[in-house]
C-alpha cells in the first residue's frame, strides 16, 4: 500500500503524535508523516518530530492579525509537502472554513470526551466535574463547528468508584493512543465514506 503523506498539528507535549510515529516506523500505520507543525514554539511536539527526523514548524499565531492569514500560512507548508491527511492532536484552536474547504473530510481531530458531550478545550476536566459514569475519546472529520464533525470512532473510558481523576486521565490517554491511528488506518485504507452526519467503515461486518 502507498504510504499516505500526512501532517500533524499539536499544541502541547504530543504523546498523540508520538504513538503515530511509534505505528509508522513499525510498519503498522501506512504513512509518512511529513511534517509537524505548531502554534506553540515550546510545544515539546515539534521536538518529538525532530528526534524522528521530521520537518518541525513553529507557525507564531501573534504575527497574523486574522486567524485565516495564520493558516494561510500553515497551508503553505503543507503544500510544500505535498500532504494529503491532517491530523489535529492536540492542536487547541478551531480551523475555519479557509483550511477545511481545500481539506474537506481530510482532517482529522481527537477529542478527549464522547462528543457531542463536552466539547472544548477541557473534555477530560468537563467530564469528570460532571460525574459523568463513562467518558471515552471521539474521533472526528473537522468541519466549520467546535467538535461537531461526522464521528469516526468512539472508544468507552469507564469511571470507576473511587478512582483519581490522574489515574481516569491516564487511562484516557492510552485509549487516545490506540483509537487515533486506527482512524487513520481506515482513512489510509480508503474505508471511510462520509455520508451527510455518518461517516460509514467500508468492509466491516
Amino acid at each position: 500500500m502507498k504510504k499516505v503523506k500526512i501532517a500533524v498539528l499539536v499544541s502541547g507535549s504530543g504523546t498523540n503524535l508520538q504513538s503515530i510515529l511509534d505505528k509508522a516506523e513499525s510498519g503498522w500505520l501506512p504513512v509518512e508523516v511529513a511534517c509537524v507543525i505548531s502554534d506553540r514554539e515550546k510545544a515539546y511536539g515539534l521536538e518529538r518530530a525532530r528526534t524522528h527526523g521530521v520537518p518541525a514548524y513553529f507557525v507564531d499565531r501573534r504575527r497574523y492579525a486574522l486567524r485565516e492569514e495564520h493558516e494561510e500560512a500553515i497551508m503553505a507548508i503543507l503544500k510544500k509537502h505535498d500532504v494529503e491527511l491532517l491530523v489535529l492532536a492536540g492542536y487547541m484552536r478551531l480551523i475555519t472554513s479557509r483550511m477545511i474547504g481545500p481539506y474537506r473530510n481530510r482532517i482529522i481531530n481527537i477529542h478527549p470526551a464522547l462528543l457531542p458531550s463536552f466539547p472544548g478545550t477541557d473534555g477530560y476536566g468537563d467530564a469528570w466535574r460532571y460525574g459523568v459514569k463513562v467518558s471515552g475519546c471521539t474521533v472526528h472529520f473537522v468541519d466549520e463547528g467546535c467538535d461537531t464533525g461526522p464521528i469516526i470512532l468512539q472508544r468507552a473510558n469507564p469511571i470507576e468508584e473511587g478512582e483519581s481523576f490522574e489515574s481516569f486521565h491516564e487511562r484516557g490517554l492510552k485509549i487516545e493512543h490506540q483509537v487515533l491511528p486506527e482512524a487513520i488506518k481506515l482513512y489510509c485504507e480508503g474505508r471511510l465514506k462520509v455520508e451527510g452526519r455518518r461517516v460509514k467503515i467500508l468492509g466491516k461486518e
